[in-house]
């Protein structure tokens, strides 16, 4: 099989074209690639969105213990007992070169606010936005009432489920497990998520039940208009700022955090152009197990950023600069959309407010200095003809791509210029890379050795001071030369 063929059979790298494809190729062989682990390497980086599995269970099941069994790390909180997890959190993943994102949720019970309050509250949206869904069971306890108003909820969702019957520590908890074939979801996987028994075989039938990751072609709706999640903390004054923007009250405001419950989307005309606005539900810092509506929310938000371009973060330039601004900074940026940052209620400051907000924007903003900011007022119009020309500008930056020619020039002086440190007597160094994708900017490098943190931060900050990429994170990964012919 030629490399042509390989390409096309990886499905594309999702920027490049078949010349710039063979010409990389090239640049590969020369330098002594092994040309198959090439062209693995752009298909992983030029895909689309990961698949997403979602883990659930009521408390205590050992949910968050499974996650770190699988990713491998302690990363996911466990304490021994219930409801130590609150917030819905994204991990990847990786089994037997398969990648995917996987979801630690809340626990599930029934509270004082019932059953079908707090279920559905904290698991329709989580399954909703999930590609297969794991169900935790203590095979100890055996099915409860909630683990069966669970399995409702699954049926219903119609998603693909791998049952796992967990705390399975040796041959004696095998019976218990087989018990779990009575929920009708089908074989129960007997697992000790403390000890990793079972855990492999679980994995496969995880990795047989996702998708794959499909190609990119996120966003390439031909005529479809273009998507904006609005997001912020809770009465940040999203709301305003629709009703704004759409010249009508669309949406409830209310002085009282927390009134949008459910994304809203609007297609609204600003500036001559269509837009898709989303008004999502404010995220909060901490989301309590049983306030059901306000951790759907948090889900709803979430799914609302996946499903968006950019992402225009609101933030309450009244204020002191928040933990959860940062935070919702972040998921944006991690969920690699384009960002614009618009400060509301800029009419409220007096000169010596806006003196210390520049302050904290460089203190705390450090990190999405890229992004576009505009100050406006949601309350009297103020700014808002700024707000289309910093969107438009995001999503340039978003879908810029370079070519893999004007890219390898740039990095041939880069080098010469500013080499990589010595480390241990050795100075690795950037033979060549591309841009393997778009939305947002996607590139891979190829070098002789390990690049430190420092020194991929400084290659990203070169790469926005030569080709701009505003509005937009940009995603560098760095692959070390191998040897030629070595197996897997």
């Amino acid at each position: 099989m030629d490399h042509a063929d390989e390409h096309t059979e990886h499905g594309g790298t999702g920027a490049l074209g078949d010349a710039e494809y063979a010409e990389f190729m090239e640049l590969a062989a020369e330098e002594g690639f092994d040309l198959e682990e090439v062209a693995d390497d752009l298909a992983e980086a030029g895909h689309g969105p990961l698949p997403v599995l979602a883990v659930v269970g009521r408390p205590n099941v050992g949910k968050s213990t499974l996650v770190n069994r699988i990713i491998g790390r302690r990363e996911a909180v466990v304490e021994d007992r219930p409801g130590v997890t609150r917030d819905r959190v994204t991990y990847e993943a990786n089994w037997n070169g398969r990648r995917f994102k996987i979801v630690d949720t809340g626990g599930w019970e029934q509270d004082v606010l019932g059953i079908d309050a707090s279920v559905a509250a904290q698991a329709e949206f989580a399954i909703e936005a999930a590609d297969a869904v794991v169900f935790v069971v203590d095979s100890t306890v055996g099915a409860t009432d909630t683990d069966e108003a669970v399995v409702r909820l699954l049926r219903r969702a119609g998603k693909p489920v791998v049952l796992a019957a967990n705390k399975v520590d040796g041959p004696s908890g095998e019976a218990d497990a087989a018990a779990l074939w009575n929920l009708g979801l089908g074989e129960p996987f007997p697992v000790s998520s403390l000890h990793g028994r079972g855990t492999g075989d679980l994995l496969d039938e995880i990795i047989a039940v996702l998708p794959e990751a499909p190609e990119m072609t996120f966003g390439d709706v031909i005529g479809g208009p273009r998507r904006i999640a609005l997001i912020g903390r809770p009465n940040v004054g999203k709301s305003s700022l629709l009703n704004k923007v759409a010249n009508e009250d669309r949406v409830v405001v209310n002085e009282i955090a927390g009134t949008t419950r459910d994304p809203v989307d609007e297609l609204i005309t600003l500036g001559g152009i269509t837009w898709k606005f989303i008004d999502t539900a404010g995220i909060r810092r901490r989301v309590h197990l049983t306030e059901g509506a306000d951790y759907y929310a948090s889900l709803r938000t979430a799914a609302a950023l996946e499903k968006a371009e950019v992402a225009v973060i609101l933030v309450d330039a009244s204020e002191t600069l928040a933990e959860q601004d940062t935070r919702i900074i972040t998921m944006a940026v991690e969920a690699g959309r384009a960002v614009v940052i618009a400060y509301n209620k800029w009419d409220l400051l007096d000169e010596e407010r806006r003196y210390y907000l520049e302050r904290e924007i460089e203190k705390d903003l450090v990190q999405v200095q890229w992004a576009p900011r505009v100050n406006v007022s949601a309350r009297t119009g103020r700014h808002m003809e700024k707000l289309v020309p910093a969107i438009e500008t995001a999503l340039a930056g978003w879908e810029t791509r370079i070519p893999t020619g004007r890219l390898n020039a740039f990095l041939g002086e880069l080098v010469a210029a500013h080499p990589h440190p010595i480390r241990g007597g050795k100075q690795p160094r950037i033979l060549f890379g591309t841009q393997a994708g778009t939305k947002p900017p996607r590139f891979v490098l190829f070098a002789s050795g390990f690049l430190e943190a420092g020194y991929r931060r400084f290659i990203e900050r070169r790469l926005r001071e030569e080709f701009g990429f505003a509005g937009t994170p940009i995603q560098v990964s760095v692959r070390v030369r191998e040897k030629r012919g070595r197996k897997k």
